[in-house]
C-alpha cells in the first residue's frame, strides 16, 4: 500500500509483462528446469533477458515478446488519466495488470482503496445469474457489504436502462445491455480507482454520452480516480485530465491531455503525407501539378486525423510545368460518403491572390474551427484561371484523399457531438 504521499493513490513502478508465443505448454519442460536451476542458485530468470519488443506488424524473431517494459507513473486522487494507443500497444495488458487480473513479470503495482475495473463485455459477470443477483455478486466482490450494496440496487438499475430484464440470466443480454448494466455497477459502487477500457465503445452513443458524464462526475464531483482508456480521442480530451501514450509495450509520452493526443494523432501521420504526382484521373491543362497534401494541426505538427471544431490546417504542394499568367483560382470542397458536397471554399470569393504565393512551392488552407461533424470525408481539389468553368481548369482532383474528423466537444460544453458526416452550423437558440 502507498504511504509515501496521501495524495498518490496508484503508482506502478517498472511494470513489464513477458509473453510466450506459440503454444503454451509445447516444448517448455526444458525452460522451466532453466529458470528453475537458475532460482535455486539466486540467480535471475535467463528469459528476462531475451524477447522481442510488442510489434504486431513484424514477424517473431524470438519465443518471447514483451507486452510491456518498464512501465512507470503516479496518478493522483481525483485524477483522470488517459491510456492511449495502437491496437497491440499494451493498453489492456496494463490495465489487466493493474486491476489485478494478471501479475506483472516484473515491476510492482501501489494502491490505495477499492479498484472496480470494466475491461471486457460483461467482466465479472456469470451468465447463469439474473442481472440483479450480478450486482450484489460484483458488490460482494469489491468488498461491500450486502446492505451497502441494496442501498445502491435501485440507482444502478436505473442509470443501466436494463429495468426490464434485470430479473433476467444475463447470458440472455445483448452485448450492449451486459456494458450498461456492468458500468452501471463498477461506477455506483463506489470504487476508488475506476477502470475502464475501451468496452464502452460497445454501447449506443447515448449510453456513451452517459457513461463519459458520470465518469466526470465521478472524479471531478467525487474526488475518486479513472483509468480510462479509448481510441476516441475527443472522450479522452473532454475527460481526462492527464495521457499516456502507449507504443510497442514502452511509453512513448506521458504529459498533458492535448499534448497526448497531438503525439498519437503525430505518430501515425506517415500515411497522410499524401502523394498526388501520380494520379490518373486529374483533368486540366497540367500546367501546374498539384502534388501532395497534408493535415496538420495548430502547432503545424503532420498528422493523421482531427476532431471535430479544433483547428485543421491543409499544406497543399504543387510543381509548376509552364508559368500561368492568369489570375489563379483554388477550390477546396469535403463531400460525404454519398458524394454530397457538405463544404465549399473558393479563393476568388474571399478575395485572395493566389499568384503571390507560387514561388513558395505550397498553399496552406486553414479552418480555425472544423465545423464538420465525425466521420469521413472526401477532399476535392480544382485549381483554376480566372473562373472555376470547366475549360480554364488546370488541375483538378476528385476524392484526392480521406479526411476522418473524430467526435469533438464542438460547442464546449463537455458533451461530445452525434458522429454523423454533416456540417455542424453554430446558431443561437432562444
Amino acid at each position: 500500500m502507498l504511504e509515501v504521499n496521501k495524495d498518490i493513490i496508484l503508482k506502478a513502478e517498472h511494470i513489464s509483462k513477458q509473453y510466450r508465443l506459440g503454444l503454451v505448454g509445447t516444448g517448455t519442460v526444458s525452460h522451466d528446469l532453466n529458470r528453475w536451476w537458475h532460482r535455486v542458485r539466486g540467480k535471475e530468470d535467463p528469459y528476462l533477458k531475451i524477447g522481442s519488443v510488442n510489434d504486431r506488424s513484424t514477424k517473431a524473431d524470438s519465443d518471447y515478446v514483451w507486452a510491456l517494459q518498464d512501465i512507470n507513473f503516479e496518478v493522483q486522487r481525483g485524477e483522470v488519466l488517459g491510456i492511449i494507443g495502437k491496437n497491440g500497444a499494451g493498453k489492456s495488458t496494463l490495465l489487466k495488470i493493474l486491476s489485478r487480473v494478471t501479475c506483472p513479470t516484473t515491476g510492482e503495482i501501489k494502491t490505495k482503496g477499492r479498484i472496480a475495473s470494466l475491461l471486457e463485455v460483461g467482466t465479472g459477470f456469470h451468465p447463469e445469474l439474473t442481472g440483479r443477483e450480478n450486482i450484489y455478486l460484483n458488490g460482494a466482490i469489491l468488498g461491500m457489504t450486502k446492505a451497502e450494496i441494496k442501498a445502491k440496487e435501485k440507482e444502478i438499475i436505473e442509470f443501466s436502462g436494463c429495468e426490464r430484464y434485470i430479473d433476467t440470466p444475463v447470458k440472455r443480454y445483448s452485448s450492449g445491455m451486459r456494458v450498461r448494466l456492468a458500468f452501471a455497477v463498477a461506477a455506483h459502487l463506489e470504487p476508488d480507482i475506476l477502470v475502464v477500457d475501451e468496452v464502452l465503445a460497445v454501447g449506443d452513443a447515448e449510453f456513451q454520452k452517459k457513461a463519459i458524464g458520470k465518469m466526470q462526475d465521478i472524479s471531478k464531483g467525487e474526488g475518486r480516480t479513472v483509468l480510462f482508456v479509448s481510441h476516441n480521442m475527443a472522450a479522452v480530451k473532454s475527460l481526462c485530465t492527464r495521457a499516456i501514450v502507449l507504443e510497442h509495450g514502452s511509453t512513448a509520452y506521458e504529459g498533458s491531455v492535448d499534448d497526448a493526443v497531438d503525439f498519437y494523432l503525430k505518430k501515425n501521420s506517415e500515411k497522410e503525407i499524401v502523394s498526388l504526382k501520380n494520379r490518373k484521373d486529374r483533368s486540366g491543362t497540367g500546367d501546374i501539378i498539384l502534388s501532395q497534401v497534408e493535415i496538420m494541426n495548430s502547432k503545424n505538427q503532420i498528422v493523421d486525423s482531427v476532431i471535430s471544431g479544433e483547428f485543421l490546417r491543409l499544406r497543399l504542394s504543387y510543381d509548376i510545368k509552364s508559368p500561368v499568367n492568369d489570375k489563379l483560382i483554388l477550390g477546396v470542397s469535403f463531400k460525404d460518403r454519398n458524394d454530397i458536397v457538405l463544404s465549399l471554399t473558393v479563393s476568388d470569393e474571399m478575395d485572395l491572390d493566389i499568384n503571390e504565393l507560387l514561388q513558395r512551392k505550397y498553399i496552406y488552407i486553414d479552418f480555425e474551427k472544423l465545423l464538420l461533424r465525425g466521420g469521413h470525408y472526401t477532399l476535392t481539389f480544382l485549381l483554376s484561371s480566372n473562373t472555376t468553368d470547366s475549360q480554364n481548369h488546370i488541375d483538378r482532383i476528385e476524392k484526392a484523399f480521406e479526411l476522418e474528423v473524430l467526435q469533438g466537444d464542438f460547442y464546449s460544453i463537455g458533451q461530445l457531438n452525434r458522429v454523423r458526416p454533416s456540417i455542424i452550423m453554430p446558431n443561437t437558440i432562444h
